[in-house]
């Protein structure tokens, strides 16, 4: 029976994986190899039959969990290193593999049902962790979103102070503009916006854990008057506001939420308003979320298509004044947030256990090669309710950036240290 099973293993495998070279040795002892055998060579071990029925059942699932639970070790390479072959392949996956996907395709709406309770739930899971976890890999404003890099060359913090300048460009603030900031997380952007462009900020969240940090911190700046920060869904804000902005939070509204949240900022922007909308985006159309992300990482999250988020634009009547795709800006924020982290992995493992410490390492990995071989992406979204709110060419972005560039020089603000 195991040698049956060994054999139907390396059959799987070797239909899917036929680009790089991966060596496996299962429970048994078996060892094989697949792929063209082009690029470094990586090797992999099963510690027991059952793991590797795991996998055949369900790849996408079985994958992550066999790897946080030591039942698939590493031999040679790191799992970043498998990953980047396993999703460099072409689409080979086997029949059942495709009938799970459209068995979760029909069970989307229900696992992406995002009420307030349990946004409130979901967002708790992933962002009210012990905030010394995400010291260990964040830049030192603790920004958890795609950075912006400018220079190949370009630091982690260099890029993620980038990214604020950009989307303060795009919202042409102006000193005393009200500024919706829709899932603040631990206050970075709205406090650059306060205290670069003069905005009188209000950033709401879900999270306890970021609202208590981005209070302390606008206490810290003498920004209280300026910039606060709010536990509130923004279903429940009241306006109106001349700028909105959300980074990082629409992954977390549901699709069948889209309208809704569209339209409830097409209320809180005023009539000469401008709204950026930054978000990751999937490049081939409506999919679903990866299981193992969905059940340990990111509960009723989703990445979005364009073509899903634009009919909701449309229809809340508002008008799309500029678009930006950021292609391989995310998978250089991921590799610096997982090379950070496994140079402070210990320091993980103290905080929670190895299991946890082995999920963090394989969720940066994955997302870092999804970005850099699927074709993953981040877009921003300029939308306005009139024509003539922003000017006519796109020129102004870089002449603002450049005019923020000039306020941070002279601002020379002491840069604390991540882990401080």
């Amino acid at each position: 029976m195991d040698r049956f099973l060994d054999r139907f293993l390396r059959f799987f495998l070797g239909q899917y994986l036929r680009r790089g070279s991966i060596t496996f040795t299962t429970a048994n002892g078996m060892r094989f190899t697949c792929g063209d055998g082009t690029g470094d060579p990586v090797a992999a071990r099963f510690l027991t039959a059952s793991a590797q029925r795991r996998l055949l059942r369900d790849p996408e699932l079985a994958l992550g969990e066999l790897y946080m639970d030591g039942l698939m070790v590493m031999e040679r390479g790191g799992i970043a290193d498998l990953l980047a072959i396993a999703l460099s392949q072409p689409d080979m996956a086997p029949r059942w593999a495709r009938l799970q996907w459209w068995l979760r395709r029909l069970t989307r709406p229900i696992q992406q049902f995002n009420p307030r309770n349990r946004s409130r739930h979901n967002v708790a899971h992933h962002y009210d962790l012990d905030g010394r976890l995400y010291s260990l890999f964040l830049d030192a404003d603790k920004q958890y979103s795609c950075a912006y890099f400018e220079r190949p060359d370009a630091s982690l913090d260099d890029a993620q102070l980038a990214k604020k300048r950009h989307l303060a460009a795009k919202m042409v603030i102006r000193p005393g503009s009200r500024v919706l900031d829709i899932g603040c997380g631990w206050g970075g952007l709205g406090l650059y916006l306060a205290e670069m462009s003069g905005a009188d900020v209000t950033g709401v969240t879900l999270s306890t854990e970021q609202l208590e940090v981005a209070n302390a911190r606008a206490a810290e700046k003498n920004l209280t008057q300026a910039a606060k920060f709010l536990l509130q869904d923004y279903r429940d804000i009241p306006g109106p506001f001349d700028r909105i902005v959300s980074v990082g939070m629409f992954e977390h509204v549901g699709v069948d939420h889209y309208d809704t949240f569209f339209r409830r900022c097409a209320e809180l922007l005023a009539d000469d308003g401008v709204m950026v909308l930054h978000s990751i985006g999937r490049p081939e159309g409506p999919g679903i979320t990866n299981p193992w992300v969905a059940k340990y990482i990111f509960p009723g999250g989703y990445i979005p298509a364009l073509s899903e988020v634009l009919p909701a634009i449309e229809r809340a009547g508002l008008l799309v004044s500029d678009i930006e795709i950021l292609r391989l800006h995310y998978a250089e924020t991921l590799k610096a947030w997982r090379e950070r982290f496994m140079a402070r992995r210990d320091e993980a493992v103290l905080l929670y256990d190895e299991r946890f410490a082995r999920m963090w390492e394989f969720y940066l990995a994955a997302s870092e090669m999804s970005f850099r071989r699927q074709n993953v992406m981040n877009f921003q979204l300029q939308l306005t309710k009139r024509q003539d709110v922003v000017p006519l060419t796109r020129d102004y972005i870089g002449e603002e950036e450049a005019r923020l560039r000039e306020i941070e020089r002279g601002q020379e603000p002491r840069i604390q240290l991540a882990g401080e």
